[in-house]
């Protein structure tokens, strides 16, 4: 069989991988501590799962529009009308099986060949991967230790030109746990509108910020979601929902038709039964969100002030998500080197920061998405690994 050439440009998401690894030695009697895959340990609340059961009985089992059923586009509409300050509709929202689709969508119908998307480095790799499928080059924006991981407006200016179609940003964010701080975000919509170039604002963490107010791209003059922010979004993180499988974007009407499109050809629809489990998550009870929270806030807490006490490792404390971006250059390995000694002679699972792009060396990634016993034990063997090291 004959693969098509942009196959090859196509990568992965080195979690899985990792997690493969792990179960292996598992299989094997390994005890392994799993912080490696960036999901809420937490079930999904009751009354969500209820309203997926009650819409199946109500007979949600077939086709739904496909940008999704305006119930839930509205009440998205709604709800990010009030956060972000500016109008919003319901033919604004794009409503995909998980959030990865909107970034897929959005770089296919903005990039091609000749063109460059500026993604975060490290950043989620499938920024660069879609990117790269899509014909066009990825220019990594460096996000460094130093700046508590936001992005440098200059250095940011000095990468556009007439080629640049995108600017993906994403805050809190994957690896590091940074949080662009409301200044830099300005200055990026500023440089962004003036330049009249779309941002693609990976928003998926919004809930999950610890020391400060949540501040978006698309609040700022010129960059609303009518003009030029794309606001990726989804349920899998704020309401544990990873396998349920439901995202959403927001986005200038026109392209709103354009990622519509797209969905009909691949998708057709996001599943009925899960898009009214997603209403009942916007409009129900929060209570178990803020528990979650609670329950963050703590273990990243613990967890980096154990890290912090670990010769060899020094960790910046993380102001959103659930991830723990340590700096390792202490122990005298490499990233790969670090997180493969860790799995394997530790018993922790975790994640290389080269997974995240080139500014990554020197790093590994934690989710501390686990119990306290659980991340307890992950400190006590860490320690005791690097001391026998």
């Amino acid at each position: 069989m004959k693969l098509a050439a942009r196959m090859s440009r196509l990568g992965s998401e080195s979690a899985f991988e990792v997690l493969a690894r792990a179960k292996a030695l598992e299989v094997r009697g390994r005890s392994i501590v799993h912080l490696e895959i960036g999901e809420p340990d937490f079930a999904t609340a009751p009354h969500i799962v209820e309203a997926a059961c009650d819409a199946l009985r109500r007979g949600a089992t077939h086709y739904t529009a496909a940008p999704g059923i305006i119930e839930l586009r509205s009440e998205i509409a709604r709800g990010l009308s009030q956060r972000r300050g500016h109008e919003i509709v319901p033919e604004q929202v794009v409503v995909t099986p998980g959030a990865k689709p909107i970034m897929f969508y959005v770089i296919l119908a903005l990039a091609e060949e000749g063109t460059e998307v500026i993604c975060p480095d490290p950043g989620f790799p499938i920024y660069q991967s879609v990117v790269s499928f899509a014909g066009a080059r990825a220019v990594p924006l460096p996000l460094r230790e130093e700046r508590d991981f936001s992005c440098d407006a200059d250095e940011l200016i000095s990468l556009i030109n007439d080629r640049t179609r995108l600017i993906i940003l994403n805050s809190p964010q994957n690896p590091t746990g940074g949080v662009i701080p409301r200044s830099d975000l300005a200055r990026v919509a500023e440089i962004a509108a003036e330049r009249d170039i779309p941002v693609l604002s990976d928003e998926i963490y919004e809930r999950m910020v610890y020391d400060e107010p949540f501040s978006s791209i698309a609040e700022f003059p010129g960059m609303s979601t009518r003009e030029r922010t794309i606001i990726l979004h989804g349920f899998s993180k704020t309401y544990a929902m990873t396998g349920w499988r439901l995202g959403y974007g927001v986005m200038p009407l026109e392209l709103a038709d354009h990622v519509g499109k797209l969905m009909v050809n691949s998708n057709s629809c996001t599943a009925a039964a899960t898009q009214w489990a997603g209403l009942a998550a916007l409009q129900g009870t929060q209570r178990e969100v803020d528990a979650m929270m609670r329950a963050f806030h703590e273990r990243r807490d613990l967890f980096v002030a154990g890290l912090n006490r670990i010769p060899g490792i020094s960790c910046r404390t993380p102001k959103g998500a659930f991830y723990a971006f340590a700096n390792i250059r202490g122990t005298g390995m490499d990233s790969r080197t670090c997180a493969r000694f860790f799995l394997e002679e530790a018993g922790v699972a975790c994640l290389s920061g080269t997974s995240f792009g080139a500014e990554g060396e020197g790093f590994v990634r934690f989710s501390y998405a686990n119990s306290t016993a659980n991340l307890e034990l992950a400190l006590e063997r860490i320690a005791a690994a690097l001391a026998e090291h």
